[in-house]
């Protein structure tokens, strides 16, 4: 799917103080799609200005446009453009950046309802469900950085130790400068493959990278949960989170074999509570995004030892891109469905004697970017959270940590490095730069040649850590 992508940049704000351009993807028009494919065919491009700066969003709303060609030399142009601006130091100050904040929630303002209409026919997106993840979170994200921004930037004081005494010292964060935000078309998010080729680029100019990837996000399920809620929470989680198509949405579930039979009905009454008899045609669940995803969820459908094993929807209809929400059991583990992420409404169900064996299960896989556990039981949360590696966890609860801004959000291995949301975003675009102040007073000849044993004797007791010690040897006197 990436051969066919075509690529255009456009300003985005940024309010680290670096200079950000954003690059978009933009799949190519097809010739006779069997319906308006939701691929970016018309684009409608929102302008805010705000007294010396523009601050530009690019809506997909499906129109024909040439593309220009960005190739090396664009590149090259561009990179040296925004370095300009940059070191001209006009994006570094407080008034500039909430200037930007200010611009980017303004926008969000007037433009929600051609925000909404766009996802909506682009991606079938409901309109509560592109409210809260598109239009409420980013308002969150300003007013959390518009309220924390000038705290953020304030140098952090630092401890200092007595071989430098006396001195002070300070942590100040530093803009990276000019930065590069890859994203596609649902959220930020890229895949392992892409992020190996995109960390090897950057690689070769010693550029530092910040990948949240994906992976398949685990979900246990113990008995002593209060089943509809947790059958509800799951359903929100992977079918009513762009219906399945997010990076932290539910892969599969874990669960014993004597309770897999009371979650499959639970989810099959709840499934049919939110979206219907025929699922297909409702309103309140996404489509897939292309023609090519929808031919990779079918074919992982298809496969000889899975498609025997849905105990729960496999509908589909290709003109409409829609596939019914759909629950399997016990797939082999060899098969394609549970070895790739699978970004869709598709989701096994995995059974086990005792969940303890659950743990052994994720961990044979790369690590996710989310892992999910059901469960009243306190040890075995506390098991969960000390034995299983994943980005982030959720307990009793599916995607919801995503909306926390005081947690890290990021990936571990395969599933990404690095993190962002709140403060972790302002601190992903800075430069730690610590600084440490002296006086010309508080001289010690030990450190300067020539060196004698005396002097390196006062050296290891200034570096000992023992305050008598040092005390004593800075008024001459000795323990000895």
């Amino acid at each position: 799917m990436m051969r066919s992508l075509s690529l255009e940049l456009f300003h985005v704000c940024s309010v680290d103080g670096g200079y950000t351009r954003s690059l978009r993807n933009q799949f190519p028009k097809q010739r006779n799609p069997p319906l308006p494919i939701p691929v970016l065919k018309k684009r409608k491009r929102l302008r805010f200005t705000h007294s010396s700066f523009i601050c530009s969003a690019t809506l997909a709303v499906m129109a024909d446009e040439k593309k220009k060609v960005f190739d090396v030399e664009s590149a090259a142009s561009l990179v040296k453009e925004l370095r300009g601006s940059f070191n001209a130091g006009k994006t570094k100050s407080y008034e500039w950046r909430i200037a930007q904040l200010k611009g980017i929630e303004k926008m969000i303002d007037e433009r929600e309802k051609d925000i909404i209409e766009a996802l909506h026919e682009d991606l079938s997106k409901p309109e509560h469900e592109a409210f809260v993840s598109e239009i409420s979170m980013s308002k969150g994200a300003c007013k959390l950085a518009l309220k924390e921004l000038g705290h953020w930037m304030k140098p952090e004081k630092a401890k200092t130790s007595m071989t430098t005494y006396p001195s002070s010292a300070e942590i100040v964060s530093e803009p990276l400068g000019v930065v590069l935000v890859i994203s596609t078309w649902n959220y930020p998010l890229c895949s392992p493959r892409v992020g190996r080729i995109v960390m090897a680029a950057a690689a070769k100019h010693l550029t530092p990278v910040t990948l949240e990837l994906g992976g398949k996000c685990p979900v246990v399920v113990d008995s002593n949960v209060n089943l509809q809620v947790a059958a509800r929470r799951i359903i929100a989680g992977k079918w009513g989170c762009n219906n399945g198509q997010a990076c932290i949405a539910p892969d599969y579930i874990i669960t014993t074999k004597d309770f897999a039979p009371k979650l499959i009905d639970v989810l099959r009454h709840e499934l049919e509570e939110f979206f219907g008899k025929n699922p297909i045609e409702s309103e309140d669940m996404s489509r897939i995004v292309s023609v090519q995803q929808f031919k990779r969820l079918t074919r992982l459908l298809d496969e000889d030892e899975v498609s025997d094993k849905i105990i729960i929807g496999g509908q589909s209809d290709e003109n409409q891109l829609k596939i019914a929400p759909t629950i399997l059991v016990d797939v082999p583990e060899d098969t394609e469905i549970m070895k790739e992420e699978i970004f869709g409404p598709l989701l096994p169900i995995l059974t086990v004697e005792n969940l303890e064996e659950s743990f052994d299960v994720i961990n044979s896989k790369s690590k996710p970017l989310a892992a999910y556990l059901f469960s009243e039981n306190k040890q075995l949360q506390k098991d969960f959270v000390n034995n299983i590696s994943a980005g982030g966890m959720l307990i009793n609860d599916t995607i919801l940590h995503l909306t926390v801004s005081s947690l890290p959000f990021g990936g571990v291995g395969e599933s990404g490095m690095g993190s962002y949301h709140g403060k972790f975003s302002f601190d992903a675009f800075s430069h730690k730069k610590a600084v440490l102040y002296r006086g010309f007073t508080g001289e010690s000849p030990a450190r300067y040649p020539p060196y004698t044993p005396g002097k390196l004797k006062l050296l290891k007791t200034l570096t000992s850590g023992n305050i008598v010690s040092i005390l004593l040897a800075l008024l001459g006197f000795s323990k000895d």
